[in-house]
Protein backbone atom coordinates (compact mmCIF):
# COMPACT_ATOMS: atom_id res chain seq x y z
CA UNK A 1 0.00 0.00 0.00
CA UNK A 2 1.63 3.50 -1.28
CA UNK A 3 1.53 6.35 1.67
CA UNK A 4 0.39 9.60 0.72
CA UNK A 5 3.17 12.16 0.09
CA UNK A 6 4.12 15.03 2.06
CA UNK A 7 2.89 17.17 -0.41
CA UNK A 8 -0.38 15.40 -0.81
CA UNK A 9 -0.63 15.81 3.36
CA UNK A 10 -0.13 19.05 3.94
CA UNK A 11 -2.43 20.29 0.76
CA UNK A 12 -5.02 18.42 3.02
CA UNK A 13 -3.91 19.98 5.99
CA UNK A 14 -4.12 23.43 4.28
CA UNK A 15 -7.65 22.71 2.80
CA UNK A 16 -8.72 21.76 6.43
CA UNK A 17 -7.39 24.75 7.98
CA UNK A 18 -8.79 27.10 5.07
CA UNK A 19 -12.40 25.70 5.64
CA UNK A 20 -11.71 25.92 9.38
CA UNK A 21 -11.14 29.85 8.41
CA UNK A 22 -13.72 30.27 6.27
CA UNK A 23 -16.31 28.88 8.89
CA UNK A 24 -16.70 30.94 12.25
CA UNK A 25 -19.41 29.52 13.97
CA UNK A 26 -17.30 26.14 14.10
CA UNK A 27 -13.93 28.27 14.69
CA UNK A 28 -16.10 29.57 17.48
CA UNK A 29 -17.40 26.35 18.66
CA UNK A 30 -13.72 25.34 19.04
CA UNK A 31 -12.20 27.87 20.44
CA UNK A 32 -14.36 27.81 23.83
CA UNK A 33 -12.79 24.19 24.67
CA UNK A 34 -9.08 25.83 24.01
CA UNK A 35 -10.68 28.28 26.65
CA UNK A 36 -12.02 26.57 29.18
CA UNK A 37 -9.56 23.36 29.85
CA UNK A 38 -6.87 25.54 31.13
CA UNK A 39 -8.86 26.83 33.43
CA UNK A 40 -10.71 23.50 34.37
CA UNK A 41 -7.41 21.92 35.21
CA UNK A 42 -5.66 24.49 36.86
CA UNK A 43 -8.94 24.71 39.68
CA UNK A 44 -8.67 21.37 39.79
CA UNK A 45 -5.18 21.23 40.72
CA UNK A 46 -4.72 24.15 42.56
CA UNK A 47 -7.48 24.75 44.53
CA UNK A 48 -8.22 21.45 46.55
CA UNK A 49 -5.23 21.79 48.87
CA UNK A 50 -5.92 25.42 49.77
CA UNK A 51 -9.58 24.60 50.49
CA UNK A 52 -8.88 21.62 52.56
CA UNK A 53 -6.58 24.19 54.52
CA UNK A 54 -9.50 26.74 55.17
CA UNK A 55 -11.82 23.47 56.17
CA UNK A 56 -8.77 22.34 58.23
CA UNK A 57 -7.26 25.61 60.13
CA UNK A 58 -9.13 28.45 59.16
CA UNK A 59 -7.88 31.78 58.84
CA UNK A 60 -7.11 34.27 56.99
CA UNK A 61 -3.75 33.20 55.62
CA UNK A 62 -5.91 29.98 54.20
CA UNK A 63 -9.00 31.77 52.78
CA UNK A 64 -5.98 34.37 50.95
CA UNK A 65 -4.08 31.35 49.53
CA UNK A 66 -7.55 29.54 48.35
CA UNK A 67 -8.81 33.14 46.79
CA UNK A 68 -5.48 33.34 45.20
CA UNK A 69 -5.89 30.35 43.69
CA UNK A 70 -9.38 30.61 42.25
CA UNK A 71 -8.62 34.14 41.11
CA UNK A 72 -5.54 32.98 39.05
CA UNK A 73 -7.63 30.24 37.25
CA UNK A 74 -9.92 32.21 36.24
CA UNK A 75 -7.68 35.28 34.94
CA UNK A 76 -7.05 32.36 32.30
CA UNK A 77 -10.57 32.98 30.21
CA UNK A 78 -8.54 36.56 29.27
CA UNK A 79 -5.35 34.90 28.33
CA UNK A 80 -6.48 34.26 24.50
CA UNK A 81 -7.48 38.47 24.28
CA UNK A 82 -4.80 40.20 26.62
CA UNK A 83 -2.35 37.34 26.75
CA UNK A 84 0.93 39.76 28.10
CA UNK A 85 -0.79 41.12 31.24
CA UNK A 86 -3.16 37.85 32.20
CA UNK A 87 0.48 36.59 32.62
CA UNK A 88 1.96 39.61 34.45
CA UNK A 89 -1.42 39.25 37.09
CA UNK A 90 -0.68 35.26 37.32
CA UNK A 91 3.24 35.57 38.58
CA UNK A 92 2.34 37.73 40.61
CA UNK A 93 -0.65 36.07 42.56
CA UNK A 94 2.14 33.04 42.12
CA UNK A 95 4.70 35.10 43.94
CA UNK A 96 2.52 36.08 46.44
CA UNK A 97 1.41 32.68 47.50
CA UNK A 98 4.90 31.19 47.40
CA UNK A 99 5.82 33.92 50.24
CA UNK A 100 2.48 33.22 51.71
CA UNK A 101 1.78 29.47 52.46
CA UNK A 102 3.65 26.68 52.90
CA UNK A 103 4.60 24.17 49.90
CA UNK A 104 1.90 23.08 48.18
CA UNK A 105 0.67 22.00 44.43
CA UNK A 106 2.23 23.65 41.53
CA UNK A 107 0.75 26.18 40.34
CA UNK A 108 -0.62 25.43 37.11
CA UNK A 109 -2.40 28.72 36.11
CA UNK A 110 0.98 30.34 35.96
CA UNK A 111 2.33 27.49 33.58
CA UNK A 112 -0.66 27.72 31.17
CA UNK A 113 -0.07 31.75 31.04
CA UNK A 114 3.52 31.50 30.46
CA UNK A 115 2.96 29.22 27.25
CA UNK A 116 -0.07 31.22 25.97
CA UNK A 117 2.18 34.55 26.28
CA UNK A 118 4.73 33.21 24.62
CA UNK A 119 3.15 31.64 21.73
CA UNK A 120 0.61 34.84 21.29
CA UNK A 121 3.51 37.10 20.89
CA UNK A 122 3.80 38.38 24.39
CA UNK A 123 7.50 36.75 24.97
CA UNK A 124 8.85 40.01 26.03
CA UNK A 125 5.89 40.16 28.69
CA UNK A 126 6.37 36.33 30.01
CA UNK A 127 10.48 37.12 30.55
CA UNK A 128 10.40 40.37 32.52
CA UNK A 129 6.89 39.69 34.43
CA UNK A 130 7.67 35.94 35.58
CA UNK A 131 11.70 36.53 35.55
CA UNK A 132 11.35 39.60 37.69
CA UNK A 133 8.68 38.49 39.89
CA UNK A 134 10.96 35.30 40.86
CA UNK A 135 13.66 37.21 41.59
CA UNK A 136 11.84 39.58 43.62
CA UNK A 137 10.10 36.93 45.67
CA UNK A 138 13.40 34.72 46.32
CA UNK A 139 14.83 38.12 47.97
CA UNK A 140 12.33 38.76 49.93
CA UNK A 141 11.52 35.21 51.04
CA UNK A 142 15.28 35.12 52.19
CA UNK A 143 14.95 38.45 53.98
CA UNK A 144 11.92 37.40 55.40
CA UNK A 145 12.70 33.69 55.93
CA UNK A 146 16.10 33.10 56.31
CA UNK A 147 14.83 29.40 56.82
CA UNK A 148 13.97 29.45 53.31
CA UNK A 149 14.56 25.98 51.63
CA UNK A 150 16.86 25.90 48.91
CA UNK A 151 15.39 22.79 47.16
CA UNK A 152 12.30 24.48 46.97
CA UNK A 153 13.53 27.65 45.03
CA UNK A 154 15.70 25.40 43.04
CA UNK A 155 12.83 22.97 41.88
CA UNK A 156 10.64 25.95 41.16
CA UNK A 157 13.26 27.45 39.00
CA UNK A 158 13.51 24.45 37.14
CA UNK A 159 9.70 24.28 36.42
CA UNK A 160 9.53 27.67 35.71
CA UNK A 161 12.97 27.27 32.69
CA UNK A 162 10.92 23.75 31.73
CA UNK A 163 7.79 25.50 30.93
CA UNK A 164 9.47 28.47 29.46
CA UNK A 165 11.21 26.13 27.42
CA UNK A 166 7.68 24.78 26.13
CA UNK A 167 6.26 27.75 25.08
CA UNK A 168 9.16 28.78 23.19
CA UNK A 169 9.24 25.10 21.39
CA UNK A 170 5.53 25.92 20.70
CA UNK A 171 6.33 29.19 19.33
CA UNK A 172 8.65 27.68 17.18
CA UNK A 173 6.47 25.02 15.78
CA UNK A 174 3.60 27.48 15.29
CA UNK A 175 5.92 30.46 13.43
CA UNK A 176 7.24 27.32 11.33
CA UNK A 177 3.47 26.41 10.42
CA UNK A 178 2.73 30.03 9.49
CA UNK A 179 5.80 30.15 7.33
CA UNK A 180 4.63 26.67 5.41
CA UNK A 181 1.01 27.90 5.13
CA UNK A 182 2.27 30.96 2.99
CA UNK A 183 4.68 29.09 1.13
CA UNK A 184 1.82 26.83 0.36
CA UNK A 185 -0.24 29.91 -0.84
CA UNK A 186 2.48 31.17 -2.97
CA UNK A 187 2.72 28.21 -4.36
CA UNK A 188 -0.99 27.60 -5.19
CA UNK A 189 -0.87 31.41 -6.40
CA UNK A 190 2.15 30.58 -8.51
CA UNK A 191 0.25 27.45 -10.11
CA UNK A 192 -2.88 29.02 -10.79
CA UNK A 193 -1.04 31.94 -12.73
CA UNK A 194 1.00 29.49 -14.74
CA UNK A 195 -2.45 27.84 -15.68
CA UNK A 196 -3.88 30.93 -16.81
CA UNK A 197 -0.86 31.77 -18.58
CA UNK A 198 -1.04 28.32 -20.22
CA UNK A 199 -4.75 28.89 -21.16
CA UNK A 200 -3.87 32.07 -22.68
CA UNK A 201 -1.28 31.00 -24.59
CA UNK A 202 -3.67 27.80 -26.29
CA UNK A 203 -6.42 29.88 -26.98
CA UNK A 204 -4.27 32.86 -28.33
CA UNK A 205 -2.54 30.06 -30.76
CA UNK A 206 -5.53 28.94 -31.69
CA UNK A 207 -7.60 31.69 -32.26
CA UNK A 208 -5.11 33.57 -33.83
CA UNK A 209 -4.38 31.56 -36.56
CA UNK A 210 -8.16 30.44 -37.17
CA UNK A 211 -9.70 34.33 -37.41
CA UNK A 212 -6.52 35.28 -39.32
CA UNK A 213 -7.27 32.76 -41.84
CA UNK A 214 -11.28 33.80 -41.88
CA UNK A 215 -10.48 37.56 -42.33
CA UNK A 216 -8.54 36.45 -45.23
CA UNK A 217 -10.68 34.22 -46.98
CA UNK A 218 -14.06 36.53 -45.76
CA UNK A 219 -12.02 39.28 -47.68
CA UNK A 220 -11.17 36.69 -50.90
CA UNK A 221 -15.30 35.74 -50.80
CA UNK A 222 -16.23 39.86 -50.96
CA UNK A 223 -13.91 40.19 -53.47
CA UNK A 224 -15.10 37.34 -55.66
CA UNK A 225 -18.85 37.02 -54.98
CA UNK A 226 -19.54 39.34 -58.18
CA UNK A 227 -17.56 37.92 -60.45
CA UNK A 228 -16.54 34.34 -59.51
CA UNK A 229 -19.16 33.03 -57.49
CA UNK A 230 -18.07 29.33 -57.43
CA UNK A 231 -13.99 30.72 -56.41
CA UNK A 232 -16.43 32.37 -53.26
CA UNK A 233 -18.73 29.80 -52.04
CA UNK A 234 -14.85 27.85 -51.61
CA UNK A 235 -13.95 30.57 -49.70
CA UNK A 236 -17.38 30.32 -47.51
CA UNK A 237 -16.57 26.21 -47.51
CA UNK A 238 -12.82 26.96 -45.99
CA UNK A 239 -14.25 29.54 -43.57
CA UNK A 240 -17.01 27.12 -42.14
CA UNK A 241 -13.87 24.51 -42.01
CA UNK A 242 -11.40 26.50 -40.15
CA UNK A 243 -14.07 28.03 -37.84
CA UNK A 244 -14.69 24.58 -37.15
CA UNK A 245 -11.69 23.45 -36.41
CA UNK A 246 -11.28 26.53 -33.71
CA UNK A 247 -14.24 25.77 -32.44
CA UNK A 248 -13.26 22.25 -31.45
CA UNK A 249 -9.76 23.23 -30.36
CA UNK A 250 -11.14 25.69 -27.96
CA UNK A 251 -13.62 23.38 -27.20
CA UNK A 252 -10.72 20.85 -25.86
CA UNK A 253 -8.98 23.50 -23.81
CA UNK A 254 -12.77 24.42 -22.13
CA UNK A 255 -13.06 20.57 -21.87
CA UNK A 256 -9.73 19.92 -19.94
CA UNK A 257 -10.72 22.74 -17.77
CA UNK A 258 -13.76 21.35 -16.78
CA UNK A 259 -12.48 18.17 -16.15
CA UNK A 260 -9.71 19.71 -14.07
CA UNK A 261 -13.09 20.84 -12.21
CA UNK A 262 -14.48 17.46 -11.02
CA UNK A 263 -16.12 17.17 -14.43
CA UNK A 264 -15.07 13.76 -15.41
CA UNK A 265 -17.52 13.42 -18.42
CA UNK A 266 -16.57 16.49 -20.37
CA UNK A 267 -15.82 16.23 -24.12
CA UNK A 268 -11.97 16.39 -24.83
CA UNK A 269 -10.86 16.50 -28.18
CA UNK A 270 -7.29 15.07 -28.86
CA UNK A 271 -4.43 17.70 -28.77
CA UNK A 272 -2.57 18.78 -32.26
CA UNK A 273 0.30 16.89 -33.30
CA UNK A 274 2.11 16.39 -36.22
CA UNK A 275 -0.30 14.39 -38.14
CA UNK A 276 -1.96 17.32 -38.20
CA UNK A 277 0.69 19.74 -40.03
CA UNK A 278 -0.57 18.56 -43.59
CA UNK A 279 -3.26 20.14 -42.84
CA UNK A 280 -2.37 23.04 -41.56
CA UNK A 281 0.28 23.60 -44.59
CA UNK A 282 -2.85 23.11 -47.10
CA UNK A 283 -4.69 25.60 -45.26
CA UNK A 284 -2.06 28.31 -45.30
CA UNK A 285 -1.50 27.43 -49.25
CA UNK A 286 -5.10 28.00 -49.97
CA UNK A 287 -4.60 31.70 -48.71
CA UNK A 288 -1.43 32.19 -51.76
CA UNK A 289 1.23 31.35 -49.35
CA UNK A 290 2.90 28.41 -50.78
CA UNK A 291 4.43 25.85 -47.65
CA UNK A 292 6.61 23.43 -48.25
CA UNK A 293 6.80 20.86 -45.34
CA UNK A 294 9.47 18.58 -44.19
CA UNK A 295 9.11 16.25 -41.38
CA UNK A 296 12.04 14.32 -40.34
CA UNK A 297 11.43 13.15 -36.75
CA UNK A 298 9.31 10.55 -35.52
CA UNK A 299 8.44 9.03 -32.10
CA UNK A 300 7.81 12.15 -30.45
CA UNK A 301 6.32 12.78 -27.34
CA UNK A 302 3.03 14.06 -26.99
CA UNK A 303 3.87 17.38 -25.13
CA UNK A 304 6.91 17.76 -27.56
CA UNK A 305 4.32 17.25 -30.55
CA UNK A 306 2.01 19.98 -29.50
CA UNK A 307 4.64 22.53 -28.57
CA UNK A 308 6.00 22.34 -32.14
CA UNK A 309 2.75 21.65 -33.79
CA UNK A 310 1.62 25.33 -31.33
CA UNK A 311 5.35 27.00 -32.77
CA UNK A 312 4.44 26.18 -36.63
CA UNK A 313 0.96 27.42 -36.01
CA UNK A 314 1.90 30.74 -34.83
CA UNK A 315 4.85 31.43 -37.42
CA UNK A 316 2.48 30.49 -40.21
CA UNK A 317 -0.13 32.84 -38.62
CA UNK A 318 2.52 35.49 -38.73
CA UNK A 319 3.14 34.83 -42.10
CA UNK A 320 0.44 35.26 -43.49
CA UNK A 321 -0.86 38.19 -41.30
CA UNK A 322 2.58 39.94 -41.30
CA UNK A 323 5.56 38.93 -43.54
CA UNK A 324 3.39 39.58 -47.28
CA UNK A 325 5.33 36.52 -48.10
CA UNK A 326 4.50 33.74 -51.02
CA UNK A 327 6.28 31.12 -50.13
CA UNK A 328 7.13 29.86 -46.63
CA UNK A 329 9.46 26.06 -45.70
CA UNK A 330 8.62 24.09 -42.61
CA UNK A 331 11.47 21.80 -41.47
CA UNK A 332 11.20 19.44 -38.80
CA UNK A 333 14.80 17.67 -38.03
CA UNK A 334 16.59 15.88 -35.52
CA UNK A 335 20.18 17.32 -34.65
CA UNK A 336 22.58 16.80 -31.98
CA UNK A 337 19.96 15.51 -29.35
CA UNK A 338 17.43 18.33 -30.32
CA UNK A 339 14.13 18.53 -32.19
CA UNK A 340 14.95 21.39 -34.26
CA UNK A 341 11.95 23.25 -35.87
CA UNK A 342 12.65 25.83 -38.74
CA UNK A 343 10.56 28.23 -40.59
CA UNK A 344 12.07 30.36 -43.22
CA UNK A 345 9.18 32.98 -45.61
CA UNK A 346 10.43 35.20 -48.65
CA UNK A 347 8.56 38.36 -46.80
CA UNK A 348 9.55 41.66 -45.65
CA UNK A 349 11.89 39.90 -42.56
CA UNK A 350 10.95 40.89 -39.11
CA UNK A 351 12.41 44.15 -38.91
CA UNK A 352 10.33 45.06 -41.42
CA UNK A 353 7.20 44.01 -39.79
CA UNK A 354 4.67 45.64 -37.77
CA UNK A 355 4.85 42.74 -35.59
CA UNK A 356 7.22 43.38 -32.35
CA UNK A 357 9.50 40.34 -31.29
CA UNK A 358 7.92 40.65 -27.57
CA UNK A 359 4.72 40.49 -29.39
CA UNK A 360 2.04 38.07 -27.34
CA UNK A 361 2.56 35.40 -30.68
CA UNK A 362 6.18 35.42 -30.44
CA UNK A 363 6.02 35.40 -26.47
CA UNK A 364 3.90 32.72 -26.21
CA UNK A 365 6.51 30.62 -29.09
CA UNK A 366 9.28 31.20 -26.31
CA UNK A 367 7.30 30.10 -23.66
CA UNK A 368 6.92 26.74 -25.31
CA UNK A 369 10.44 26.12 -26.13
CA UNK A 370 11.55 27.03 -22.93
CA UNK A 371 8.93 24.80 -20.94
CA UNK A 372 11.07 22.02 -22.76
CA UNK A 373 14.34 23.01 -21.66
CA UNK A 374 14.57 24.59 -25.01
CA UNK A 375 15.19 27.99 -27.13
CA UNK A 376 13.62 30.09 -30.06
CA UNK A 377 14.85 32.09 -31.90
CA UNK A 378 14.50 34.87 -34.51
CA UNK A 379 16.84 35.91 -37.82
CA UNK A 380 16.79 36.88 -41.46
CA UNK A 381 15.86 34.06 -43.39
CA UNK A 382 18.07 32.66 -46.50
CA UNK A 383 14.78 33.13 -48.49
CA UNK A 384 14.77 36.99 -47.78
CA UNK A 385 12.40 37.40 -45.08
CA UNK A 386 12.58 35.54 -41.59
CA UNK A 387 13.41 32.35 -40.33
CA UNK A 388 12.22 31.16 -36.86
CA UNK A 389 14.14 28.39 -35.06
CA UNK A 390 13.32 26.55 -32.11
CA UNK A 391 15.27 23.62 -30.33
CA UNK A 392 14.05 21.44 -28.40
CA UNK A 393 16.28 18.76 -26.24
CA UNK A 394 14.87 14.83 -26.93
CA UNK A 395 14.16 13.57 -23.16
CA UNK A 396 14.42 9.83 -23.23
CA UNK A 397 11.52 7.96 -21.96
CA UNK A 398 11.82 4.60 -20.31
CA UNK A 399 8.86 1.85 -20.09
Amino acid sequence: MQLPSQNARAERAWAAWEEWERNPRQRRMSLWPKLLIPVVVSLLIQVPVPLYRSITTPGAEAFLSLALAVVAAVALLGARRWPGPVVAVIAALACADFLLSSPGPPYISLAFAIVGAIVRGARVWAWVSVGGGWVITVVIAIIVSPALHAGRVALTTLGILIVFGIGESMRTRREHFAEFQRRLAERKQTEVQAERVRIARELHDVLAHSLSQINVQAGVGLHLADKQPDKAREALASIKDTSKTALDEVRAVLGVLRAEGGDPSAPLVPEPDLTRLTGLAASVTAQGVDVALTVSIDNVPASTQLAIYRIVQECLTNVIRHAGATRATVDLVEVSGSYVVRVDDNGRGIRDRDVPEDSRGILGMRERAELLGGTLTIGPSPLGGASVIARLPIKETFA
